[in-house]
């Protein structure tokens, strides 16, 4: 079996994505890794990992189109007693432990840089390379960030795979909470008892804070501070999500606190998941997810404006008031051109949602979706979304 980087991405997976970039490089790309926090869980910069699988800091990714070097920060004694050993550049296993050919010490970095740049017409630079670049003032800049997001795009079968664990794990959580809820207990007691359950299912950390807003908070699209106590009678949205193998997922379901809907919470309810089963149904390659004419954005916000009004009579339209849908992958919001056309292998979200503060009505339905050659699949389709499958597990 071929050694296995990260969870669940193999060795070589690495080494074709850099392999491919190189192919689109006119001069030298360098990417450094994210410093270290001794406070915050360390979390690698996601260029960095996408290309590498490392996960330490202190290292630099330096590449031209013929050449990739890695480059380690030195091993400390007095940080090994806080952090554990790291790898060294002269270690005899170090290829097998990083994947690369040329590993040199973080030192060699600005010498090995002005080799390569006497025959570089571009330098294409991540964050923290801003000194490097100024060793070569005359030359191009390349954008680093837009050549390695039209990589991430595009997900492998392990990618997925790892896509699919996250969702799998998320939805064991909601179903948890649903169980859960009762008016009363508090919104960060449902996040709990959501964040505790993807946790015992192998992912190391959520995709994003926890979004549970109850009645008035339903409303707030980013509300995370989960402190309020919940109500019989509101309903609660709750967009949590974990990350396993440092992939994310993004899920959101919208459940009666007392296990019922009133008449006018169903009705918001229904247009907001026939939207989005309208747009679901638009999935397929050549299909464009951003706003504008064609788009899976209009297909949604046009089932919304036609179907139910406000209490003043007026289409909902207005009510929904954000984007339809992004791209996930190692970022819970993946990186994407603006505006491409769907491609099998992309994986994205299906989100519409209606939020009407005066009647304290909040309701998102989102799913992690997986572009295919001919529609989609619904990554996080095992969680229920019909009103008569919420209401039957909803404090049960």
């Amino acid at each position: 079996m071929a050694p296995v980087f990260a969870d669940g991405i193999p060795r070589e997976e690495y080494q074709a994505r850099r392999a491919l970039l190189r192919k689109s490089l006119d001069g030298v790309l360098v990417l450094f890794a994210r410093a270290d926090d001794d406070v915050r869980d360390y979390i690698q910069e996601p260029n960095f990992f996408y290309l590498t699988g490392w996960r330490d800091p202190g290292a630099v990714l330096m590449m031209t189109a013929s050449e990739e070097i890695l480059f380690l920060p030195p091993r400390s004694r007095t940080s090994e007693i806080f952090y554990g050993r790291v790898i060294d550049p002269n270690d005899s296993d170090v290829f097998q432990k990083t994947g690369f050919n040329a590993v040199l010490p973080r030192s060699a970095v600005e010498t090995t840089f002005l080799r390569l740049i006497e025959n570089a017409p571009e330098i294409y630079a991540g964050p923290g390379a801003e000194k490097l670049k100024g060793l070569a003032p005359l030359h191009e800049e390349g954008n680093a960030t837009a050549l390695i997001a039209k990589l991430r795009e595009m997900k492998s079968p392990a990618e997925v795979a790892l896509i699919q664990k996250a969702s799998d794990a998320t939805v064991a959580a909601h179903l948890a909470a649903w169980h859960a809820m009762k008016a009363g207990k508090s919104e960060y007691e449902i996040a709990a008892v959501m964040t505790n359950t993807y946790f015992s299912m192998g992912c190391e950390r959520s995709a994003y804070a926890p979004i549970v807003g109850s009645g008035p908070n339903s409303v707030i699209l980013h509300y995370s501070a989960n402190r309020r106590k919940m109500d019989s009678g509101e309903v609660v949205v709750m967009d949590v999500a974990a990350e396993c193998g440092d992939y994310a997922t993004d899920v959101t379901r919208t459940v009666p606190v007392n296990g019922k809907f009133s008449a006018r919470q169903r009705e918001i309810y229904e247009i907001v998941l026939g939207a989005q089963k309208a747009a679901i149904a638009a999935v397929k390659p050549g299909m464009k997810a951003g706003r504008g004419e064609g788009t899976l954005y209009k297909i949604a916000l046009e089932y919304i404006d036609t179907h139910g009004k406000d209490s003043h009579g007026a289409p909902l339209g207005k009510y929904f008031t954000h984007g339809l849908s992004h791209h996930v992958g190692l970022d819970v919001h993946d990186p994407a051109e603006p505006g491409v056309e769907l491609k099998p292998g992309m994986v994205i979200t299906i989100e519409p949602g209606i939020y009407i503060p005066e009647e304290n009505i909040g309701v998102r339905i989102e799913d992690t979706i997986l572009v295919t050659e001919n529609g989609c699949k619904i990554l996080s389709g095992a969680l229920p979304k019909e009103v008569e499958e919420i209401e039957k597990l909803v404090g049960k």
